[in-house]
Parts: C-alpha cells; structure tokens; sequence
C-alpha cells in the first residue's frame, strides 16, 4: 500500500523553477494508518498482562524460586547437562561424518551398513535406547574385548556411560542425513577438479567438499544441539544427575516442586538463548563467501537505528 499525497503550499524551499518558470509544489506524504496493528498489539499486550497475573495468583512460592536458583546441587546438574550435551552432540558429530560418507560410497557393503545405523537408531525412541543401554547387563554380564579390556558390564555402564551412549549414537544418525545433505549440496565439479590435480579421495573430502559444506550444516547442526539441551532431560531416567534430576530431588525434598521445575526451566532457556547467539555468530562465518555481504547483526541494526535516531534529532 502506498503513502497518501497531498499537496499543499510550500513547507520548505522549493527545489527549482518548472517548465513554465513557476516552482514546484512541495510534496508531503502522509503515512498510512494501521489501525488493525495498534488493536492486534494492544489485545496481544492485554493477554501477556493477564498471563502474567494469573501466575502472580497462583500458588506458587516465588521466593523459593528465586532462592534455589544458584543453589550448588543445581548449578552441579546445570554443569551435567552441559557436559553431556556437548559430549553426546561431539560423538553424533563425529558418527555422522562418518556414516555419511559410507552412505555415499559406493561400496554396497558400507553404503548398506550405514543406511541399517541410520535405519535403527532414527526409527526407535532415544528414551527406549537410553533404557537398553541401563539394563544391558541383563544381557552381557561382562564386557569381554579379548586381551583389550574386560570389565562387569555393571561397571562400565555408569550413569554417565549410559547418558553418551544412548544420546551420542541417536544423534550419529541424524547428523549423517545433515552432513551427507551438506556433501550432496557441493558441486561435482569441484570434486572432479580435485581429482584432476591428482589430490586422492579422502584428501579431496576433507580439503575440498567438506569446508564448502559446513555452511549447509551448521544451520541443521546448531538447532540439533540446542534439541541436545532439551533433550538431556531424559537421562534423568538412568540416574544422571543433570538439570532435571538435581531440580526433582530438591522439589521431592522440600516440597517444591512445581518452584524447581521453574528453576529447572529457567536455566533451560538461559542455556538455549546463549547457544542460539553462538549458533547466529558461527552461521555468519561459514556464511562468508557465498554471499556479497553479509546481513548486520542485531547489535549493528541497533547502532544504525540509534545513529539515525541521533541525527533526526540533530536536524530538528
């Protein structure tokens, strides 16, 4: 929709004589008027605010929110869930690199492999591999590596083993569809070029279509691990002591619990909203190169907008 237009006498200097040698008309636009956004606003407003106050209603303790928010048993899980998040998110990384490129071999043997791994762990829960994985010693009692290793499988299976294992290789097999989509986004010709310099098939992938891929990976891979987050959440289930767990025992404890599953919440979103701006900067770097140049950041839309707000006034 475009502006209204009005003519009217001269506001400011007019800009030169027409064709006739009398001066131009000055021109002044009058903004439309969006009446729907101002009523849309104020109904949205109206129910945050009385969102808000329902809360403020309930029965829930708020100091004890605020109370248990730094406590050392929560800032511990807090630490947990981290921890596994990242060492679950770096093992899927790396299987997938891995089962992607099988999956794109063209030998049928490791092609076939790859697609059954990725077949199995993306068709069952993680909750139900996560729960497998806890009770493998009904199955194994030992962990038998011949002269490598031997150990009771109830040993080796620790709460946090458990945790890497049923995350990291349920991960694995979504992250091989999102990096064997990045490869496939590479051009072929780049691949034939190398192997026209002589470079080997191996070198060629890590040199050559791999670099140019990450920038259709990271995007995928950034939100995957921002899930991870969330996602920790179930290892609470095989007595991991991370976010959830740590919230639960205090609320079962002190009878709080609807208090800690907001402690627990707000840490969730605190963690997720600092990831998220990792994730924007990292999406920025990969992205150098395949446009002209780059969107402003939010902080630098901030800037300009205050540098105008500056100068309007200056001029006024």
């Amino acid at each position: 929709m475009t502006d209204k237009i009005e003519k009217g006498p001269a506001a400011t200097p007019p800009a030169g004589p027409g064709a006739s040698g009398t001066p131009y008309e000055a021109i002044k636009a009058i903004p439309v008027r969006h009446y729907g956004r101002w009523v849309s606003g104020v109904i949205v407003v109206a129910l945050l605010a009385w969102l808000v106050y329902a809360f403020s209603q309930g029965n829930v303790i708020w100091k004890t929110v605020g109370d248990k928010l730094f406590d050392p048993a929560i800032l511990s899980g807090l630490w947990n869930t981290v921890l596994i998040s990242v060492a679950s998110m770096a093992l899927g990384l790396a299987l997938g690199i891995v089962f992607a490129v099988m999956r794109l071999s063209k030998n049928p043997v490791t092609s076939a492999v790859s697609w059954l791994y990725i077949w199995f762990f993306r068709g069952t829960p993680v909750y139900v591999q996560l729960l497998v994985w806890f009770n493998l010693s009904l199955i194994f009692e030992y962990i038998n590596l011949g002269p490598i290793y031997k150990n009771y499988t109830v040993a080796v299976m620790t709460p946090f083993m458990v945790a890497l294992l049923g995350l990291g290789l349920n991960e694995g097999a979504y992250m091989a569809e999102i990096v064997r989509a990045g490869i496939q986004s590479v051009d072929e010709g780049q691949t034939e070029a190398a192997h026209a310099l002589g470079m080997p098939q191996t070198k060629t992938m890590r040199r050559i279509v791999l670099p140019q891929a990450m920038r259709v990976i990271i995007p995928p891979t950034g939100n995957e691990f921002i899930n991870m987050l969330k996602t920790s959440s179930l290892v609470s289930a095989v007595q991991y002591t991370e976010l959830l767990r740590a919230s639960s025992n205090i609320g079962n404890t002190a009878g709080a619990i609807m208090e800690m599953l907001f402690v627990a919440s707000i840490w969730y979103l605190a963690l997720t909203s600092v990831f998220s701006v990792g994730q924007y900067y990292l999406e920025r770097r990969f992205a150098r190169g395949s446009t002209r140049s780059l969107p402003p950041t939010p902080f630098q839309r901030l800037r300009a907008n205050l540098n105008m707000f500056r100068r309007t006034e200056v001029a006024r």
